[in-house]
């Protein structure tokens, strides 16, 4: 997710922006390719997301930085990441979060005023709402709350299994991700959550993303953001290779020692669509995932232990948090010695880029660690838990000093609002943006 070309540069993306900027960046990119085709946009202006300065932030609110367009986002990461270590986040944190729901169960990305009900105008989306299903299961004691989301989620699939970011749009890879670890942190089984037409599950939704031996280049096995046959996207890979698992941003270690070997697509002489050997993830999400697993591999051994981000026509640059996804995802295969790669890159390359960028930065990070059985605590030199900790209101039980940042600062984690307009300006070059269909109700 970046801004214009220009501003890529200027400074490092949080995991919430970076998420908009690849997505926007991919929407542009199969608009130009394919045409008019409806895509999600990051997020428009909202008469219920009304900016705002650091200087109001709400009581609870976990970084300092303008939480318009990543303000549920951030909050469900970071109160996640930090049940995960342990650590029971204070009461005014959660219950911002838990306030943020509409009536109907869904989330947006920020409502500045949550005691005022959610309205035609108020931009539902499938990211947030999935985001904070899986914060506020973890954390329990908000079964009703859990419940709603999951019901609104289930209204909003698509024919094809899948879910887009905004009701009514085609289904992407990102979203549809997002909400498979929404429903198993919830409890339920994504694979009997069917469409109402046809009878499609998320899964099925899911893989018709991913790209086969039919794939130009180095694009086998990868996924595409959106529309079957588009080009090999990572981020997109990387959380279609986790959420083909069943899994959410929570990943349990494999456990020491653990190392399963990655099997990338295999294509048969003359099976251009993989079916043969049935491993290009056709009918099968285990499949799919590991042929995803392959194409990761691929790229980061390609590119030093790191993904690769760019805008149309900008310079390549390191995409740190595509490159935690990535390591999520290997440790979600079990493929230890493949995530170990790409881990001490982060280890070594992420310090400033989560710093700067705030809470959803460190908890994402935080989440790596879980997931590889690395210590949060000692992350290359960083204390990570302490880094998220001090991002917001001091947690109900933890140690005095994981509050503390090393410079006694907190962070900010949010988007500058000029660089979100320069994604809407980007999209909207490309596509026509369907305002009144985002009138029912995306990250």
């Amino acid at each position: 997710m970046a801004p214009m070309a220009s501003m890529a540069h200027q400074a490092p993306l949080t995991p919430s922006v970076a998420f908009l900027a690849r997505r926007a960046a991919t929407a542009l990119a199969a608009v130009l390719v394919l045409g008019a085709a409806a895509a999600p946009v990051a997020y428009a202006d909202s008469a219920d997301s009304p900016s705002m300065s650091p200087k109001k932030l709400p009581d609870g609110l976990y970084g300092s930085k303008d939480p318009q367009y990543d303000g549920v986002w951030r909050q469900s990461l970071a109160l996640l990441a930090q049940d995960t270590v342990g650590v029971r986040p204070a009461a005014s944190a959660v219950k911002w979060l838990a306030g943020q729901q509409c009536a109907d169960g869904s989330f947006t990305a920020f409502r500045a005023e949550p005691g005022k009900p959610c309205d035609a105008k108020t931009l539902r989306d499938t990211n947030p709402t999935a985001a904070a299903v899986q914060a506020l299961a973890a954390l329990g004691g908000h079964g009703d709350a859990v419940k709603k989301a999951v019901s609104w989620l289930k209204s909003v699939q698509n024919d094809d299994g899948g879910w887009s970011s905004m009701a009514g749009s085609a289904s992407d890879a990102n979203s549809t991700s997002v909400v498979i670890g929404a429903l198993a942190a919830a409890g339920e089984k994504p694979q009997s959550v069917t469409s109402k037409k046809g009878g499609k599950t998320p899964y099925d939704g899911l893989l018709t993303f991913q790209l086969g031996c039919a794939a130009k280049g180095d694009g086998r096995g990868a996924f595409a953001f959106q529309l079957k046959g588009a080009a090999p996207n990572a981020d997109a890979t990387a959380a279609a290779a986790t959420g083909a698992r069943g899994k959410g941003f929570v990943v349990e270690p494999a456990g020491k020692g653990a190392d399963t070997p990655v099997k990338p697509l295999n294509c048969k002489d003359g099976d251009k669509e993989g079916k043969g050997d049935k491993k290009a993830g056709a009918d099968d999400p285990a499949q799919a995932a590991e042929a995803g697993d392959g194409y990761l591999v691929a790229q980061l051994d390609k590119n030093g232990q790191q993904l690769l981000s760019a805008m149309p026509g900008a310079k390549e640059q390191p995409d740190v948090g595509n490159t935690a996804d990535a390591v999520v995802a290997l440790a979600a295969g079990a493929h230890g010695a493949a995530a170990a790669k790409p881990l001490k890159w982060l280890e070594k390359n992420s310090a400033d880029w989560a710093k700067q960028s705030g809470p959803a930065a460190y908890a994402q990070l935080v989440l790596v660690a879980h997931a590889t059985g690395t210590d949060p605590r000692s992350f290359g030199g960083t204390d990570l838990v302490a880094a998220l900790n001090a991002t917001g209101p001091e947690p109900a039980a933890a140690a005095k000093q994981d509050t503390k940042d090393a410079d006694g600062s907190k962070d900010g984690g949010g988007l500058g609002v000029v660089w979100v307009i320069g994604i809407g300006l980007a999209i909207g070059a490309g596509i026509g943006f369907l305002l009144s269909s985002r009138k029912k109700s995306r990250l």
